[in-house]
């Protein structure tokens, strides 16, 4: 039998419609790979690129012979709409290398799911499609993406198999990876082309609700697998895209997309289940959040005495990982102005400020400015507003980690110049480049003890709880009620392309199946 031949590409971009656009800068600063540099770079011992991506190639290898084709995979941190040129450089070239490849037997892409470009709504259909028009009606094309994305029907029309996270934070990656190989490799040799059923619901949550070990998310998430395993092997992957509201595009809302072997009917009656289960439970995707107020009287002891213990506070509202600047002070400044103690901060992403420190260097003390030269004016930069404080260089790193806990595990992260600032009582880690605090590692880098701290703050808006649950049980979590790109209050923001009316905007959204 010849060993299938099968192609292997993506563009990741989770794309917040209120943040600065992605540029081309922003996806070669992270991922931007094609060809044998991609393939050599999915086999490495700790690989820079999306760990299902490397998860894909390391099972293929596994399972037997095959001939992988690397087109190109491009990832970007977070950000707002993709430019055009850039998105149609990604599928250009991956179009230009499937065909100098010749015929393949399948094609696997590796997208986030939720991008936005400023010509298209929906970029990631866009790529799949094109790439459904290379190859043909026959060759089968499999997906994965997080659960966060914005599912469209190009999207569908363009895939036979759609895999999705199952977990929020995304800890599940390699096993999603290795499923997609696992069943291209079943469809391949049966023969049998798999059939798709989406159901979307007019239901737009915000992601704080979307924690899939929590109800009910996780409720829908876990019945969803517990249905498919008594279909006995009939359906292949039941996924649960809960959308990611900052995209603001025509495709938000919860989604149900089930993948049958080869039987529709099965497909379309277990995702019409699942979505009339979700409309069912739409007013518990609704969170409240800490106050600012709230989080200074608790971690200042004023709200439940100096015998509290630890705890770890989201500042929600700027989180990278969800476009956010990683730059605004609102939750440091209040915290200083407060005189908290024994606080770690972590991560400003100021490369101005860190520059200096390692130019002070270590053990001086010098005049912090954070954000000296943010243009407040721009209406992406206008929470990321100065602050001034005394601070002493405590250490120094180049930034170049390797992932400890959660969804970074085992990843190389390239954080740039980096250093540990103390201001008051607060440690703050001051980055490069702009990345969430989801893993242990930021602290960690500078020999600072996350298990003494009171209070731990954190540039993350749920992907930080997989990284730091040795040190902090859920009931010792805050997310708090800070202002930013992320702030998932959806009165706040001006929403221009969400499907209206839909829960919990419109309260009285009706829908059945």
């Amino acid at each position: 039998m010849t060993p299938p031949k099968i192609a292997l590409l993506g563009a990741i971009l989770e794309s917040n419609r209120f943040a600065p656009p992605a540029e081309l800068v922003d996806f070669t600063s992270l991922t931007w790979l094609a060809g044998d540099a991609l393939l050599s770079e999915a086999r490495a011992t700790t690989p820079k690129l999306a760990t299902e991506f490397a998860a894909f190639v390391r099972a293929m290898d596994a399972t037997g012979d095959w001939t992988p084709v690397p087109c190109m995979l491009a990832a970007s941190h977070p950000a707002g709409p993709v430019r055009k040129a850039v998105i149609e450089e990604v599928i250009a070239t991956s179009e230009d290398m499937l065909r100098a490849a010749g015929p393949v037997d399948a094609v696997y892409i590796c997208n986030h799911g939720a991008m936005v470009a400023e010509h298209d709504h929906d970029p990631d259909g866009l790529l799949m499609s094109r790439i459904r028009g290379v190859v043909g009606p026959d060759v089968p094309i499999a997906a994965t993406l997080d659960l966060h994305a914005n599912i469209s029907e190009r999207m569908v029309e363009a895939c036979d198999l759609i895999v999705g996270y199952r977990t929020n934070p995304h800890v599940d990656q390699i096993e999603r990876g290795e499923e997609i190989a696992f069943s291209l490799r079943r469809i391949l040799a049966s023969g049998v082309r798999p059939r798709i059923a989406h159901v979307k619901l007019p239901l737009v949550p915000a992601s704080v609700t979307l924690l899939s070990a929590e109800h009910p998310y996780g409720t829908l998430i876990d019945l969803g697998q517990r249905r498919q395993a008594e279909y006995r092997g009939e359906v292949l992957n039941v996924s649960v895209f809960g959308n990611f509201l900052f995209s603001d595009t025509p495709d938000n809302g919860l989604s149900i997309v089930v993948t049958a072997r080869e039987d529709a009917h099965a497909a379309n009656a277990l995702a019409v289940e699942l979505a009339d289960m979700a409309w069912s439970l739409r007013k518990d995707f609704v969170r409240q959040l800490t106050s600012i107020e709230e989080a200074v009287a608790i971690s200042s002891g004023q709200a439940s005495g100096q015998d509290r213990a630890p705890v770890i506070f989201s500042d929600a509202g700027d989180n990278p990982g969800g476009g956010g600047s990683g730059r605004t002070t609102e939750l440091l400044a209040a915290l200083h102005a407060a005189g908290v103690s024994n606080c770690l901060f972590g991560s400003f992403c100021d490369p101005e400020l860190a520059s200096e420190a390692h130019r002070v260097g270590v053990g001086n003390r010098f005049k912090a400015r954070f954000n000296r030269s943010c243009d407040t004016t721009v209406s992406w930069a206008k929470w990321d507003l100065p602050f001034e404080a005394d601070a002493e260089v405590l250490a120094l790193h180049d930034g170049d980690v390797v992932g400890e806990r959660g969804m970074t595990a085992g990843r190389r992260l390239a954080l740039g110049p980096s250093a540990a600032l103390r201001i008051g009582g607060i440690t703050v880690v001051v980055i490069t480049d702009r990345t969430q605090t989801a893993d242990p590692v930021f602290f960690h880098m500078f020999g600072l003890d996350i298990t003494s701290a009171r209070t731990v703050v954190v540039k993350s808006r749920g992907h930080f709880r997989a990284g730091f649950s040795n040190w902090f049980s859920p009931s010792e979590v805050f997310e708090v009620d800070t202002g930013g790109l992320t702030s998932p209050v959806h009165d706040r923001w001006p929403f221009t392309h969400l499907p209206r009316p839909n829960y919990p905007m419109d309260e009285d959204t009706a829908w059945s199946a």
